[in-house]
């Protein structure tokens, strides 16, 4: 029988309560206990795939094509697993359901309300991805904070499955912050406790309680939180913002958390979190340094790419390294000189992204890294900014453009896939998911993989348009990657180069820390080479 881990958050949201739930994950599965883990969001959209990156951050998509919370993307990091959609639960998705079965008529002669449909749909949810993944453990973290209005049915079926499982199956992990005071130099309890009062209004009591906090958390802070809100002091758990997030697990492991909730669930397993420190060991304490310029629309967001960060980093990580990144805006390079804002770095990472806004710039720091051999990684967008840069500059297409950019452009090397053409609704009909890439050997792609076949996860609805494709393969474009039947290009070179490569998916999703992607980990790799030989490399053609 699967137990059960809710956790809740409390004071006020985007304080690590996903990272906590990720941590929470790793610790467990360190000690042989098969989880998995599992987002309710209380937002009405079906998914966060039509909102803005300001609203909602990144879009992590899922193997089988989901559109998810970026907070997927830290479980599968912390974990090292893959998730399916049934991990992503939106009161959009709920609402659907259960108005879906209203129409078809399967509540004939009844009111359709909140308490039991909504609250039936949810659990239905969350037990089914407890017996699809077999898991020992499955961890729900539910978004937002208690007392948010939209949250109350997730927070009403996670009372009633608290019920409904024997009382050492499920377990309400509370994450509070402490807010520091200047004037008095205090850390106050009250919001935690106001918080607990909620939840606990709600017919749940928390049986553990982290408090994040931005300074030390004194054993008297503790003892308080744990009088005032009925919890064991060994199940107050402090948790201060520590220097990168993969340090979390260990600092939650070393405070109690991991033999606390096996305690409480009945659990055995052994502490082994040995691989982990390894990993964070090689982080704090790198060798040497490479800096890499991230050309990007929402840069003020970091949030926007926090894949494409973590993926940087743990690249670093594998060749012990610190990757210093410098965030650039794309507009910025449309009417400044690209090398003002990129002089200096040692490689450019160019990532996905829709719409025109900064498209003109992006183009400009594939023509930077083409003529300087700098590095260059182009992601989705990136590989046709590429394609885009080396037609209109290599190729000598006058005018060569995307067509999501310019639909009368004498030169679309950039064209809107067959299957997009009927398409009316936005909300998840892009190509979205893994799909095979098969390597042309010889390539660096190729040699980066080290296999001939991958899967990578994908989010676009335009693509190269192979009607260019032998015109620019003459003049040194190498494609070294494509669907399987070849009708589709995944990855693109630019030959003679020492790294100038783009691919169609999204490999920032399926990095880890203990398994960096390959391609960025090529990447660093030549960017630490250029750092390493001074001078910028000459320029190519």
């Amino acid at each position: 029988m699967p137990k059960y881990i809710f956790v809740t958050g409390g004071v006020v949201s985007s304080v690590g309560k996903g990272i906590t739930t990720a941590s929470l994950g790793r610790i467990l599965k360190s000690r042989g206990i098969k989880v998995s883990i599992q987002k309710l969001d209380p937002y009405l959209n079906v998914d966060p795939g039509t909102m803005s990156p300001y609203q909602h951050g990144e879009v992590f998509v899922t193997v089988d094509g989901a559109e998810t919370d970026l907070d997927l993307g830290h479980y599968e990091r912390f974990i090292d697993q893959d998730l399916t959609a049934a991990s992503s639960v939106t009161s959009g998705q709920v609402y659907l359901a259960v108005l879906e079965r209203e129409r078809r008529g399967d509540y004939l002669g009844g009111t359709i309300q909140q308490v039991p449909h909504l609250t039936n749909e949810i659990k239905a949810r969350i037990y089914g991805v407890a017996e699809q993944t077999g898991c020992d453990v499955l961890i729900c973290e539910v978004g937002g904070t208690v007392g948010d209005i939209e949250g109350e049915t997730f927070i009403e079926a996670i009372r009633q499955i608290r019920h409904e499982q024997p009382r050492d199956a499920t377990l309400s992990v509370h994450v509070c912050f402490l807010p520091w005071v200047g004037a008095t130099g205090e850390l106050k309890t009250k919001p935690t406790q106001h918080s607990v009062r909620e939840l606990r209004s709600k017919g749940i009591q928390p049986d553990a309680i982290v408090l994040r906090a931005d300074h030390p958390v004194p054993r008297d802070i503790t003892d308080k939180v744990a009088l005032f809100c009925d919890v064991e002091p060994r199940a107050v758990i402090p948790m201060e913002t520590a220097d990168t997030i993969y340090e979390v697990p260990i600092t939650l492991e070393e405070r109690g958390l991991g033999d606390f909730v096996l305690d409480r669930l009945g659990l055995e397993g052994q502490r082994d979190l040995a691989e982990w420190r390894d990993l964070v060991y090689r982080l704090k304490h790198p060798r040497r340094a490479a800096e890499v310029a991230v050309v990007g629309k929402y840069v003020e967001l970091r949030d926007a790419y926090i894949s494409v960060k973590e993926a940087l980093v743990h690249a670093g990580i594998a060749h012990e390294a610190e990757v210093a990144i410098r965030w650039v805006p794309a507009e910025a390079l449309e009417t400044r000189d690209p090398a003002d804002l990129l002089a200096g770095v040692d490689g450019i990472v160019v990532p996905g992204g829709f719409g025109e806004r900064g498209w003109e710039g992006k183009i400009r720091a594939a023509e930077y890294a083409r003529t300087t051999g700098t590095p260059y990684l182009g992601l989705c967008l990136g590989m046709q900014a590429l394609v885009t840069e080396f037609a209109r500059h290599a190729c000598g297409l006058v005018g060569a453009n995307s067509t999501e950019f310019d639909p009368e452009t004498p030169h679309p090397v950039i064209s809107l896939l067959e299957e997009q053409h009927a398409v009316v609704n936005l909300g998840g009909t892009m190509r979205l998911g893994a799909y095979p890439c098969r390597l042309l050997p010889g390539s660096l792609a190729r040699r980066a993989y080290g296999t001939d076949l991958v899967r990578e996860r994908h989010r676009h609805r335009w693509e190269f348009n192979n009607a260019y494709r032998a015109r620019l393969e003459a003049e040194g474009l190498r494609v070294s990657g494509t669907s399987p039947d070849g009708s589709l290009v995944e990855i693109s070179e630019i030959s003679g180069h020492p790294f100038m490569l783009g691919t169609q998916f999204h490999p920032e999703l399926q990095s880890r820390p203990n398994r960096p992607h390959p391609l960025f980990r090529e990447f660093i790799a030549a960017a630490l080479a250029r750092r390493a030989a001074g001078a910028a490399a000459p320029a190519t053609a």
